[in-house]
């Protein structure tokens, strides 16, 4: 299985970004997917579920309100719009399973920053 996350990128606080991850080589629609992030001085953190059929997902509460999850099971992808983006949302953004993760993709970085 492989991801390609895409659509980072340096943001003022305020700002908005959405990304995109593509994922290949497996089932996608059978599996809950989800957005992670990390930062250097943290581990790996769960950001949003999306479930099989989109019919539900799941926020971290430091995001929620905030951070829409949606999935295109025909396209294989799970994409992240993240609105009101504050300084503290500054990490790599990756994408896997929610559970029982596939190798882990590059990531792709968000900065937000004055």
């Amino acid at each position: 299985a492989q991801f390609v996350e895409s659509g980072g990128g340096l943001v003022q606080p305020g700002g908005s970004l959405r990304l995109s991850c593509e994922g290949s080589g497996f089932d996608f629609f059978r599996y809950p997917m989800s957005w992670y992030r990390q930062t250097p001085v943290a581990e790996r953190e769960l950001v949003a579920t999306i479930y099989k059929l989109s019919s539900s997902a799941d926020y971290a509460a430091s995001v929620k309100g905030r951070f829409t999850i949606d999935r295109d099971n025909a396209k294989n992808t799970v994409s992240l719009q993240m609105d009101n983006l504050k300084p503290e949302d500054t990490a790599v953004y990756y994408c896997n399973t929610r559970w029982n993760h596939f190798d882990w993709g590059q990531g792709t970085q968000v900065t937000v920053s004055s």
